[in-house]
């Protein structure tokens, strides 16, 4: 079998017609004998668009620039993005050539050997990027629109449907075990920030890290891994780490070569949360001035087309004055993605609440700024773009002390108590480690006893109890979970939530089903046990990404991957957001 060519790109050169741009030098090793040709990237494309590879294949192409959505000055610093694709191109360049489907495509050969004159006609991503102020290429880009009124230059149309893969989870979910094709992203988590600056891992997290971006590629499916830093827990020296100028610039060089090393797509910043104490954080009146100063520092080090997204509450990251901004479009023009963790609204109590309201529907919550419609106006009230917004979703809930068989928590009357509301009258999302006692248990390789297929949203049509959960004779107990956050696998596990026809659940075990109308979420409760579990099933997950999908959100996440019955959760998301 003759051995294939060998591809590398190791330098460039520049030319100056029709616009300044960059052309790559592509070596073709034969035989022990060289030849270059001269490419630039738009050529590249072209040569992608006329094979049309699979995505095993394509996750290997450097992407364009969305500047519809996201141009920035600082996304042109050329020597960043020249490096990364003279590494990208050559390695997708190599990747079709040990493929038996295109090694010997024509086109592929010709791209190989034909003169150094181009056939394609000049992209705005061609351009050489010192040239280019941001005037000028918005004009570019105008000047650039086909006869059909559409730039060649396209905005992200796709939903994104992301999660968070905690590293704890890797004896029940390893890396190898996942379905990829489920996740556009992964939130590999957790890194934490340190007191000199850098990083301290989990003991096996690397590892562990390593395989899921493995596993990932491997799968073809395209998924990408962010690596996720702080947590709830871990959030204690992001303020230090961002304090200064010189800190800034070893915590970024830390994360950008984190990126390097792991072959990650970007990196999911998760303070929790700025000019607050959180789980016992370092703050400062200049929390949320330095977080703008280290995204604009890590933009210009990961280039433009990595990822960089922020897990935030329901409300604004709080300014000097400690109310919430009211402006971030300085901090949107430097990030990918915006991860609201609407949910851990209301917790374990003795007048239970939602855990992740969809609204005020009502108009009587004592906390009416907590919800996904809430979160979302105010966000977008201050400047940050819906198209760049992720919808966080629990797959959790909480197991309350309760006799109650309604929900009060997010009615005025009664107030909650600070038991109820972390952090008293200012409650957040959290990222936390489980801090259940018991075992999570790992579902069956099946999911549930049914995948959901029905999705319509509608609950049951009262705030009452349901008089149609079915019974059964096996008695479940819930009541080692007092106050903690339950898996909604766990719960289906207890026998507390079964599996129904048409794939939805309903109360079983001595369990009955309600409904809470005024935050558009489930519940369950024995009376007899003094139980109450506040949770998120098909309806009203599959409500909240409708939600992000018709408000023009750029798609959801969760929390946390592990802790659904197989992934019944994740694909009624993905059906709401319209993903196969």
């Amino acid at each position: 079998m003759a051995v294939p060519p060998l591809v590398t790109i190791n330098a460039h050169t520049t030319a100056s017609s029709p616009r300044p741009h960059i052309l790559y030098a592509v070596r073709v090793t034969r035989g022990g004998k060289d030849t270059v040709v001269h490419r630039r990237y738009s050529e590249f494309i072209a040569l992608h668009n006329t094979l049309r590879p699979g995505k095993e294949l394509a996750a290997f192409l450097p992407p364009k620039r969305i500047l519809v959505t996201s141009f920035l000055p600082s996304a042109w610093l050329g020597d960043i993005l020249i490096k990364e694709r003279k590494t990208g191109l050559a390695v997708y360049l190599n990747a079709l050539l040990d493929h038996p489907t295109y090694q010997d495509a024509p086109a592929l050969n010709e791209f190989l050997n034909a003169s150094d004159r181009s056939r394609t006609p000049f992209d705005l991503e061609d351009a050489l990027p010192s040239t280019m102020s941001r005037k000028k290429a918005l004009e570019l880009k105008a000047q650039l629109l086909n006869g059909n009124g559409k730039s060649e230059v396209n905005a992200e149309a796709t939903m994104i449907a992301a999660a968070y893969y905690p590293d704890w989870a890797e004896d029940t979910f390893p890396p190898e075990s996942l379905d990829y094709t489920r996740w556009s992203i992964l939130f590999f988590a957790f890194a934490v920030p340190n007191a000199s600056s850098t990083l301290t891992w989990d003991a096996g997290s690397q590892s562990m890290l390593t395989r899921t971006v493995t596993a990932a590629r491997n799968s073809g499916a395209g998924t990408r891994i962010v690596l996720s830093v702080g947590g709830w827990g871990g959030s204690v020296y992001f303020s230090q780490c961002v304090s200064t100028a010189a800190n800034r610039k070893t915590f970024v060089n830390t994360l950008a070569s984190a990126v390097t090393t792991y072959g990650l797509d970007g990196i999911d910043i998760d303070w929790e949360y700025p000019n607050q104490v959180g789980a016992g954080n370092i703050n400062s009146p200049s929390d949320s001035a330095n977080l703008l100063l280290f995204f604009t520092q890590l933009r210009t080090a990961l280039g433009s087309s990595k990822i960089i997204s922020a897990a935030v509450p329901d409300e604004p990251w709080l300014g000097s004055n400690g109310s919430p901004l009211t402006n971030v479009s300085a901090y949107a023009a430097q990030m990918t993605y915006l991860n609201i963790m609407n949910y851990d609204v209301f917790q374990s109590s003795s007048t239970p609440g939602p855990n992740a309201p969809l609204g005020n529907l009502c108009s009587n919550s004592s906390l009416p700024n907590y919800s996904a419609e809430a979160a979302f106006s105010q966000w977008t009230g201050a400047g940050f773009p819906a198209s760049k917004m992720l919808l966080g979703l629990p797959l959790y809930g909480y197991v309350s002390n309760s006799t109650a068989n309604v929900l009060k928590g997010s009615f005025v009357d009664p107030t909650p108590t600070t038991e109820e509301v972390k952090g008293g009258a200012n409650p957040q999302g959290k990222h936390a480690r489980p801090r259940t006692s018991p075992t999570p248990i790992k579902p069956d390789s099946n999911g549930s006893a049914s995948t959901p297929s029905e999705t319509n949203g509608s609950g049951s049509s009262t705030d009452t109890p349901s008089t149609n959960a079915p019974s059964t004779d096996a008695t479940a107990n819930l009541q080692s979970w007092f106050g903690q956050e339950i898996p909604f696998s766990s719960i289906v596990a207890s026998g507390a939530l079964v599996g129904l026809a048409g794939g939805t659940f309903g109360g079983g075990g001595g369990f009955t089903e309600g409904w809470d109308n005024c935050s558009d979420t489930p519940y369950l409760f024995n009376t007899s046990q003094s139980t109450v579990v506040t949770y998120d099933d098909t309806f009203s997950l599959g409500d909240k990404a409708t939600f992000a999908k018709t408000s023009g959100m750029a798609g959801c996440f969760t929390w946390s991957l592990d802790q659904d019955d197989g992934v019944v959760l994740q694909n009624v998301i993905r059906a709401s957001l319209g993903l196969s």
